[in-house]
């Protein structure tokens, strides 16, 4: 079976799959008052439909085996860990047909806001060391239901993510 190394998070490294931003150490100038200095603009995203925010948790497996992978076709779909770090399993557009074999796992440290692009596939965040991870998921609303192709993966695909 496949393995995959989880990767440091870097700007270079995740390019082609988004972006992200570490919301704990706000960097770059800020806009600032007596008590606050707000930090505008630093990720964005476009939705031309209401946008939600949506709670996930998910348990740790006793082994990081990936059986099926999700893409969305016409949004950005944005997660921030919010009680521990994150394994974030990705790989590049294509044509609907799954590639395992050029897919990356990242480790995104907690509070790192992350906006994976169009068309990237993936699934859900894992946790890196608690049991059950707590994530913010942003898509626009209802895109479980309209715009997410959920694929399994044949035995010969699938993969399992180590640290």
């Amino acid at each position: 079976m496949r393995k995959i190394k989880v990767e440091t998070l870097t700007k270079d490294a995740f390019a082609p799959f988004g972006l992200y931003y570490d919301m704990e150490n706000p960097e770059g100038y800020p806009l600032s008052g007596e008590l606050h200095r707000f930090f505008p603009d630093r990720l964005t995203a476009h939705h031309t439909t209401s946008v939600a925010f949506s709670p996930i948790l998910v348990k740790r497996p006793e082994e990081m085996k990936i059986t099926q992978v999700e893409y969305h076709t016409t949004t950005s779909e944005i997660i921030l860990p919010l009680n521990d770090d994150m394994i974030l399993h990705v790989a590049p557009p294509s044509a609907g047909k799954p590639l395992p074999e050029y897919t990356r796992a990242f480790l995104v440290p907690r509070h790192t806001l992350v906006k994976m692009n169009a068309c990237v596939w993936h699934l859900a965040p894992l946790p890196a060391n608690a049991d059950e991870l707590a994530a913010m998921i942003v898509l626009p609303e209802c895109t479980y239901m309209n715009d997410c192709t959920v694929v399994d993966l044949a035995s010969d695909e699938q993969f399992v993510i180590e640290k």
